[in-house]
């Protein structure tokens, strides 16, 4: 199974809070880079929490939720407000978005937050046409004690800094899938033997591939990649065996039987 297909129980789950017309769909559509949340000029659009499955380098598979305002008014806002609330429970990391003066819910749902260990990444939306968006920055470093990042979900601005500072705050019991686990470590050498299938598109590999090499030049290997016709050629260029040979299923035999002891 590739990273794409992980189930959602298994991803880092990353949820978007803030009052109504805040600008939370727009931002999850930024950083998705897709429409997947709708958004609308009139308040209280997003009723139940939209969730969004996508990858993110430095992280892995995660789902964003797109919640509905916590300022919702009424018997169905107060449902609305509810479910977001339910969301807030399954959230690893609770993005709060601001654009406007903090207020008292804002405050009360960073608390909560914190209480239960959620880290929390303030952002200030809409900087397209903020005008005192430096004073509402300031005023959350006051008043909340947290360095909130500017961004323009309408423009896509900020958008990169955003993703490094939820890096930045990963959960310290959160560990990304890996695909060599323990198999390969700094320094080894690991060949990949890569059969070209003719129905995959020409001149690409295919996502696993890529996601292996990455993760193998992340932990400091030296990475060899081979067609299967030049594998025997390949370990011959090597001063000594190599700590791992990563292959696919349909070639494993041939590859096997040329590998060292």
């Amino acid at each position: 199974m590739s990273l794409t297909e992980t189930p959602r129980s298994n991803r880092l789950h990353i949820g978007i809070f803030g009052n109504r017309n805040s600008g939370k769909s727009s931002l999850i559509n930024a950083l998705t880079n897709q429409d997947a949340a709708l958004v609308s000029e009139v308040a209280g659009t997003t009723t139940d929490p939209v969730y969004k499955a996508m990858e993110i380098h430095g992280i892995g598979p995660c789902v964003f939720i797109d919640t509905a305002g916590f300022d919702d008014e009424g018997e169905l806002g107060s449902m609305r407000i509810a479910r977001t609330r339910s969301a807030g429970e399954r959230t690893d990391i609770a993005l709060v978005v601001f654009s406007g003066e903090v207020t008292g819910r804002e405050k009360a749902w960073v608390e909560d937050f914190r209480k239960s260990g959620t880290p929390v990444v303030a952002v200030v939306n809409k900087s397209d046409v903020l005008e005192d968006a430096a004073d509402i920055m300031s005023m959350i470093r006051e008043e909340l004690d947290l360095e909130a990042i500017l961004v323009s979900a309408r423009e896509k601005t900020g958008i990169s800094a955003l993703v490094r500072e939820i890096i930045r705050v990963l959960p310290q019991e959160y560990e990304a899938p890996s695909i060599t686990g323990s198999l390969a470590k700094d320094g080894d050498v690991v060949v990949l033997v890569m059969p070209q299938d003719i129905q995959a598109p020409k001149n690409r590999l295919i996502l696993p591939q890529v996601q292996t090499i990455r993760e193998l030049l992340d932990k400091k290997c030296i990475v060899v990649s081979v067609t299967t016709d030049r594998l025997k050629d390949a370990l011959a260029s090597l001063s000594a065996p190599p700590a791992l040979i990563v292959t696919d299923s349909q070639v494993f035999r041939q590859v096997y039987d040329l590998k060292p002891e």
